[in-house]
């Protein structure tokens, strides 16, 4: 799902994996493991999707970058 960020494009959220596909501005896509459904939620609802990201996402969560 597109979202209006200065800091993230996309976000996909995988909720049978508990995996969050994070695009962002840059285009570089990272994929985060064991990520509950309502953090996604409250970061889908968030105002500052790159506030909330930082502050409840990264380095929280196990994660791997993506190819191009």
């Amino acid at each position: 799902m597109e979202v209006e960020s200065t800091a993230i494009r996309e976000i996909d959220y995988d909720a049978r994996r508990d995996k969050l596909l994070v695009r962002f501005a840059s285009g570089e896509r990272y994929v985060y493991v064991g990520v509950p459904g309502e953090v996604c939620r409250s970061f889908l609802d968030a105002e500052s999707k790159g506030r909330f990201f930082q502050n409840q996402i990264r380095d929280r969560y196990p994660f791997n970058r993506l190819d191009a």
